[in-house]
């Protein structure tokens, strides 16, 4: 339809890049473009450490569950949903930080999300490859300690950037139709396409690993959300001053 969507119809999770180095200036170049995007009331509840010390992002990769894409990308950011920020400006204009609301976690987490994504099409753009890291969660308070977090701020996920070493094919989605209703929430409309998105990644797996992978969509949520998740998380944010009210 035009660039910009061809670009984000294309984009696809990269986790083999080449030497080719990642400067500074992009990394600026792609934060500010992550700045740019939408925020909640505009708090700006965002903050983003780059990692570059060799034994820190070894570190990280362990922590996250073993992805060594994190010490060989070009550049490894961390983007942390951050409250401290709001909370002192609060305190110079005279007021009390209200520490603990539920809102103002939600908004502080869906700011860099949108933050993020935006950086993530700036580096598109540019010819890089990314790779989100959720896998950091698997240890927050170790990631914390690594980075000083201090109360009030949390790591939401990190992010690696890099020239890519590898080209693999775009993941399908589910159906379109799956994902728009009109006026009101269908459950049976969502739930028709489940047999063909089953297929489509199924082929797609089979295609991607040649053969060594079988996995449909609805056996992939029966392993994500029919166990607990990360059940460490409400403790540990709790403990960095999110305590949910």
């Amino acid at each position: 339809m035009n660039p910009t969507i061809d670009l984000l119809k294309s984009h696809r999770s990269i986790r083999k890049f080449t030497d080719d180095p990642v400067t500074d200036e992009q990394v600026r170049e792609i934060v500010a473009a992550g700045q740019a995007a939408a925020t909640s009331s505009n708090v700006q509840a965002v903050s983003v450490i780059q990692v570059n010390q060799p034994a820190m992002r070894a570190s990280m990769a362990e922590l996250a569950g073993g992805q060594p894409w994190i010490s060989a990308a070009g550049a490894f950011l961390v983007w942390c949903a951050d409250l401290r920020r709001s909370g002192a400006a609060c305190a110079k204009a005279g007021g009390k930080f209200e520490t603990g609301m539920t809102e103002h976690f939600l908004i502080a987490t869906v700011d860099v999300a949108l933050a993020a994504q935006n950086a993530v099409v700036a580096a598109e753009s540019m010819g890089l490859g990314i790779c989100y890291i959720g896998g950091l969660r698997n240890n927050p308070a170790q990631v914390s300690e690594l980075l000083a977090l201090p109360e009030q701020v949390y790591p939401v996920f990190g992010l690696c950037l890099g020239y890519p070493d590898q080209d693999p094919v775009i993941k399908p989605r589910l159906s379109l139709d799956a994902v728009l209703m009109q006026d009101t929430y269908s459950a049976e409309q969502q739930d028709a396409h489940f047999d063909d998105y089953n297929e489509r990644l199924g082929h797609y797996y089979k295609t991607r690993t040649g053969g060594t992978k079988v996995s449909q969509w609805t056996d992939e949520m029966k392993k994500l959300v029919g166990k607990e998740s990360r059940p460490h998380m409400r403790e540990f944010l709790t403990k960095q001053g999110f305590t949910m009210r």
